[in-house]
């Protein structure tokens, strides 16, 4: 199972980015989906989640600035990242996750200049 990520560069504050992450291998009705951040000298924290069946859950940080959603057939995760700030910068991982599994995402960098 690999879990490919994109769509992280350098954005200007304000800009918009999105993150896309998707899974190959032998891997079938993946549960949680996730998005977590590693930023320069912090833990990784959990930015959006989303379940199969859609529920969704953010990081009170990124509440109405960023989007996630998944296409299940296509066993991918995206994170629409809107108005982009300067503290958002970090490393991004994907995540997905089930019955006796979790699978990490290589990270894609964001930057973000002001």
């Amino acid at each position: 199972v690999q879990l490919q990520a994109s769509g992280g560069g350098l954005v200007q504050a304000g800009g918009s980015l999105r993150l896309s992450c998707a899974v190959s291998g032998s891997i079938f009705n993946i549960n949680g989906m996730g998005w977590y951040r590693q930023a320069p000298g912090k833990q990784r924290e959990l930015v959006a989640a989303i379940t199969r069946g859609g529920s969704t859950n953010y990081a009170d940080s990124v509440k109405g600035q960023f989007t996630i959603s998944r296409d299940n057939a296509k066993k991918t995760v995206y994170l629409q990242m809107n108005s982009l700030k300067p503290e958002d910068i970090g490393v991004y991982y994907c995540n997905v996750h089930g019955y006796g599994y979790e699978y990490w995402g290589q990270g894609t960098l964001v930057t973000v200049s002001s």
